[in-house]
């Protein structure tokens, strides 16, 4: 038979060794809980906020494009709005001659014609009224044509009408959505820089500064002719606000963001481009090689086409980058070049 033994009681050694590394495992839990986590370092700092700038930068650009299609929306909806008033009055005007019409041939036509001419003391004066009585006719079927023709045009405007104020209203839903994309990203951007000791802090400024001084200052363009006319005046312009800040959605002449730069630039020279990066893409003639670029051409840059400057010479590009930065020069090779826009 097997037999039935009661384990064994704990000793009181082994109680007092269970209750200390219990209580030693507490206690690290505590500490772990309560630990502050590590500061981030500047290279890991910079490399997060970099990538959040850039994706405020994608929801800005998009942010631009809404805008500009809001106000072009906001025109068209406003022009189809003024036709239709206008179509409607057309309408009531003709629907007023009809009934002056049929009012006239009511009057007259009362009486078989033969009636009249047998009862009338004067027939060559009832064959004119028979004759006005035909023209009367013949302008009540020219007014019913008009009449619905004029109808036709009312419907469709009104349809054209509420199809762009649909459009209107989901452009403004779209504007919004961007615009607290790009205020989410850059306040996650602020709370990975707040994360950052005051001295790593200055530190990316300082950083940051340097490599601005750099290309700035002592920048070489060589001597490589401007694109045209208007690309060399677009450059001067751009040149002119060296120094000035980015700001998102800014487009001059105080502060830029990428593209506000660029087609603030051509507009100085008398030149109207697209707003948007994305746009700006599509104003010209591509140029594929870095090496047929020439001063004043639009350089884009990225695959979604986010980001735009203008080519200084060199393989250099003058920009607004990003926040914190100003209007300046950069080495093309810094960003991902996919190709020039030659306006």
């Amino acid at each position: 038979m097997a037999s039935h033994r009661r384990p064994k009681p704990a000793t009181r050694t082994r109680v007092t060794v269970l209750t200390a590394t219990a209580a030693a495992a507490v206690a690290l839990s505590a500490q772990a809980a309560n630990a502050t986590p590590a500061k981030p370092s500047v290279k890991d700092a910079k490399a997060r906020v970099d990538a959040l700038y850039t994706q405020a930068e994608q929801a800005t650009e998009k942010y631009d494009a809404a805008n500009e299609k809001l106000h072009t929306l906001q025109k068209d909806a406003s022009s189809l709005q003024d036709q239709v008033a206008r179509q409607q009055q057309h309408l009531n005007q003709l629907r007023d001659g009809l009934g002056t019409i049929a009012a006239s041939q009511y009057r007259s036509g009362g009486i078989d014609p033969s009636l009249q001419l047998f009862l009338s003391s004067n027939p060559d004066s009832y064959l004119a009224q028979a004759t006005t009585l035909d023209q009367l006719g013949s302008l009540q079927a020219n007014a019913l044509e008009q009449l619905q023709n004029a109808k036709r045009t009312l419907d469709q405007e009104r349809a054209e009408a509420t199809t762009k104020l649909a459009e209107l209203q989901s452009t403004r839903t779209e504007l919004a959505q961007r615009k607290s994309e790009a205020k989410d990203k850059l306040s996650q951007a602020q709370q990975v820089l707040n994360s950052l000791t005051a001295a790593q802090r200055a530190q990316m400024q300082r950083d940051d500064a340097l490599a601005a001084s750099r290309a700035s200052s002592r920048v070489n363009l060589g001597s490589a002719p401007a694109a045209s006319k208007y690309a060399a005046a677009a450059f001067a312009a751009a040149q002119s606000k060296i120094g000035v800040p980015y700001v998102y959605g800014a487009t001059g002449p105080g502060s830029f963001d990428c593209s506000g730069l660029t087609s603030w630039a051509y507009r100085q020279a008398g030149v109207s481009i697209p707003r948007t990066s994305q746009e700006q893409a599509n104003a010209g003639t591509r140029i594929y090689s870095m090496s047929d670029l020439r001063q004043g051409d639009l350089v884009i840059f990225y695959g979604d086409y986010h980001h735009v400057g203008l080519y200084a010479g060199n393989g250099m590009v003058l920009h607004a980058p990003k926040p914190g930065a100003s209007v300046r020069y950069e080495s093309i090779g810094d960003m991902t070049f996919e190709f020039g826009v030659r306006i």
